[in-house]
C-alpha cells in the first residue's frame, strides 16, 4: 500500500494570477508589479511506500553512483521489502566497466558465503524429520570426525594435543566446533585453504574428508571461527536425504519459493547474465578479475559456497523468512525451529563482534546500543566473499538484499546497506 503526503503550499490571495512562485526563471519582481506578502514556502514534498521515504531511499542511489563513479564498486542491484510489497529494486552502473551495458536486474551473482544460510535452513528442515540431535556429537554419522587434534599454537610447530570433546551438530551451525575456513594469515589456516581449495575433489564428501586430517584451531565450543563446517552440513544432508545436495536444495527449497535463478550451475542460455568478477587494487580501484567464476561444470555441491542467485531469488527466500517459513500455505521450516535458529548460541565467554551473536547459520544483533549503528535488536544476515549481502528484520517486516561482484570482501557496504535503509524508514 502506498502512501503519499504532500504538504500544501499557501499562497496569498494577493499573489499575482500571471506569477508562478515556482518559476525561478525570473528571480527579481516584475517592473511596477505590487509586491504581495507570501507565505513562507516550508512545506516539503515527502512520498512514502510501505513506511520507506523514496527520497531518503535516493541518497542511497546518490551514494552507490557516487561509488561506482570512483570505480570503488562495480555495477550493483538493490531489492529492498517490506509488508510483502516490494519499496525499491535497482540496478546501478554497467554490467562491465566501460562497456555501456547497463547492469540489469535479473543479473547473476556468484553468492559465495550467502550459500551458507540456505544450506543451513536446509540442514534443519533434516532436523525436523528427526534425523538427528543437535546436542550429537558428529562422529556419530560421519566416523573420520572422531579423535580430533587442536592446534594449540598456529604456526610453526603447533603443539597438538587432544579435543577435550567431541564436535557437536550444533557447533558446526554455530562456527563453535574449533574447524577453519582457511581464510586466515597463519600457518595453520594456509593449510586447511591447501587441503580444502587447492586441490582436486571429485565431491563433497572428498573436501570434507580433508578437514579431519587437519587439528583444530581450538577446542570445540570454547571460540567463534569462521569455518568450512556448512560442507560438512552439506556432507550430512547427502547422508540423510539420500540426495545429493543440489537436488535436495531444488526440490525442498528452490521449487517450492520460485527460484528458477538459483542453483551451482547456470544453464547455457542464461550464460550472459552472470556478472562480471572485480579485484580491488591497492589503491582502491577496481580492475577486471583475470580469473573469472566458471558458469557451470559445478560437481562439488558445498555449503559454505557454491550458488549463483539473483537479488529477486534471494529476496524470495528471505521472504519465507520473513513469513516464519510459510510459502503458499506451506511451512518449509516451522516458526519454532527458525526461532532457534535466530537466537544467539555464543556464550558470553567467546569473543565476537560488539553488540552481536551468531545464530545457527546467522549473524544477529543482540544489542543496539553497542553495534554503534542503525539496525533493530534481531535482525540478522549474511554476506558473501564477492560482495553480496542481505538482511531481515522480522521486528520491520522488512528485508534487503544487495548484490555486487568484485573481491576481497569488506563489511563496509553491508553497514552502508543498513545505514541508508532504516534512515529512510519514517513510518
Amino acid at each position: 500500500m502506498k502512501h503519499i503526503y504532500v504538504i500544501l503550499i499557501l499562497c496569498s490571495l494577493a499573489c499575482s494570477p500571471t506569477k508562478n512562485v515556482t518559476d525561478t526563471s525570473r528571480p527579481d519582481p516584475l517592473p511596477n508589479a505590487p509586491i504581495a506578502d507570501v507565505a513562507p514556502l516550508v512545506a516539503m514534498q515527502e512520498i512514502s511506500t510501505e513506511g520507506f521515504s523514496i527520497e531518503r531511499l535516493e541518497r542511497f542511489d546518490d551514494y552507490l553512483n557516487a561509488e561506482i563513479a570512483a570505480n570503488r564498486i562495480p555495477g550493483a542491484v538493490l531489492l529492498i521489502t517490506r509488508h510483502d510489497e516490494q519499496v525499491y529494486h535497482k540496478s546501478y552502473g554497467e554490467k562491465e566497466i566501460n562497456s555501456g551495458i547497463p547492469m540489469e536486474e535479473d543479473e547473476l551473482f556468484y553468492i559465495q558465503s550467502m550459500t551458507k544460510p540456505i544450506i543451513s535452513i536446509a540442514f534443519m528442515m533434516l532436523y525436523e524429520e528427526g534425523h538427528f540431535n543437535l546436542s550429537d556429537p558428529v562422529k556419530k554419522y560421519l566416523p573420520q570426525f572422531d579423535q580430533l587434534k587442536v592446534a594449540t599454537e598456529h604456526d610453526g610447530d603447533m603443539k597438538l594435543t587432544n579435543a577435550e570433546s567431541d564436535i557437536t551438530i550444533s557447533q558446526l551451525l554455530s562456527h563453535t566446533a574449533g574447524l577453519s575456513h582457511g581464510l586466515g594469515d597463519s600457518e595453520l589456516d594456509q593449510l586447511y585453504l591447501q587441503a580444502l581449495y587447492y586441490q582436486e575433489h571429485e565431491d563433497i564428501e572428498a573436501r570434507v574428508n580433508e578437514l579431519p586430517k587437519l587439528p583444530l584451531v581450538g577446542q570445540p565450543g570454547k571460540q567463534w571461527y569462521y569455518s568450512a563446517s556448512p560442507d560438512v552440513l552439506s556432507l550430512l544432508i547427502e547422508k540423510f536425504s539420500g540426495m545429493n545436495t543440489a537436488e535436495f536444495l531444488q526440490q525442498r527449497i528452490f521449487d517450492p519459493l520460485g527460484m528458477d535463478d538459483t542453483g551451482y550451475n547456470i544453464a547455457a542460455p542464461e550464460e550472459s547474465r552472470k556478472a562480471v568478477l572485480y579485484t580491488t587494487q591497492p589503491d582502491g580501484t577496481l580492475l577486471k578479475a583475470d580469473r573469472q567464476t566458471p558458469a557451470s561444470g559445478h560437481s562439488i555441491y558445498g555449503g559454505t559456497h557454491g550458488l549463483f542467485s539473483t537479488a529477486s531469488d534471494y529476496m524470495k527466500f528471505c521472504t519465507m523468512l520473513l513469513h516464519q517459513g510459510e510459502v503458499d500455505g506451506k511451512y518449509l521450516i516451522s516458526r519454532k525451529t527458525l526461532d532457534l535458529m535466530t537466537r544467539n548460541h555464543l556464550n558470553e565467554d567467546i569473543q565476537y563482534v560488539a553488540g552481536e551473536g551468531f545464530g545457527l547459520g546467522f549473524g544477529i544483533i543482540t544489542d543496539l546500543a553497542k553495534t554503534k549503528a542503525l539496525a533493530s535488536e534481531g535482525n540478522y544476515s549474511w554476506g558473501g566473499a564477492y560482495n553480496t549481502y542481505f538482511f531481515v528484520d522480522p521486528s520491520e517486516d522488512l528485508a534487503a538484499v544487495l548484490m555486487m561482484q568484485f573481491n576481497p570482501y569488506t563489511d563496509h557496504y553491508a553497514d552502508k546497506l543498513r545505514q541508508f535503509v532504516y534512515q529512510a524508514l519514517i513510518d
